[in-house]
């Protein structure tokens, strides 16, 4: 596994070392001690979600605040989406950029995104699967989001906006400067 560090040096690409032949391929997908090695401290996931979606489906920008806060580990199975992570943390010198990664099944690459984050994938491919980790259990009452189309973060979903299809839920959600946030400094993992 290989890890690299990204622009916003929290959020991270896992690059998996594919071992392929006639038969197939075999990779490992996750490896706690690594990731935690890497990472310099403890991450439990304690559940695994997976989505299956339509090209133009756009799902975020979502988030969780503390004490229910959420790292996630995410992966494209089959097909293909733009995955971003936005920074969240008042007073980080990134606050409001992002990174956006290509995940796919042929790339294999996941993202790591770390509490303090909003998470938002747009899908490019039809019948694309999605999988995830995540450290803490949904709490409706610690749920959060941020519109998709913020300008203050400028998001480029590299996929024309009238073929975007948004829930209910996403397309009402507050821009960036009128959402709930983090403070950058917050030990999150506490």
């Amino acid at each position: 596994m290989k890890f690299i560090r990204t622009d916003i040096e929290d959020v991270i690409i896992i690059d998996p070392q594919v071992h392929g032949d006639e038969r197939g391929y075999f990779i490992e997908t996750f490896r706690q001690d690594k990731l935690e090695a890497f990472l310099g401290f403890k991450v439990d996931f304690c559940q695994d979600n997976e989505s299956k979606s339509s090209r133009g489906v756009l799902r975020g920008l979502h988030y969780q605040l503390a004490p229910k806060a959420q790292t996630k580990l995410v992966r494209v199975i089959k097909g293909r989406v733009l995955d971003v992570a936005v920074d969240i943390r008042k007073g980080s010198p990134t606050f409001g950029k992002y990174v956006a990664v290509e995940l796919s099944e042929e790339n294999k690459r996941q993202l790591f995104v770390p509490r303090g984050f909003a998470h938002a994938f747009v899908v490019l491919e039809d019948d694309t699967v999605f999988a995830y980790k995540v450290d803490n259990y949904y709490s409706p009452q610690n749920d959060r989001g941020i519109a998709y189309n913020d300008p203050a973060i400028g998001i480029e979903w590299g996929i024309e906006l009238e073929a975007l299809k948004l829930s209910d839920k996403d397309t009402k959600q507050p821009l960036l400067a009128d959402a709930d946030t983090f403070i950058f400094g917050e030990d999150l993992y506490a």
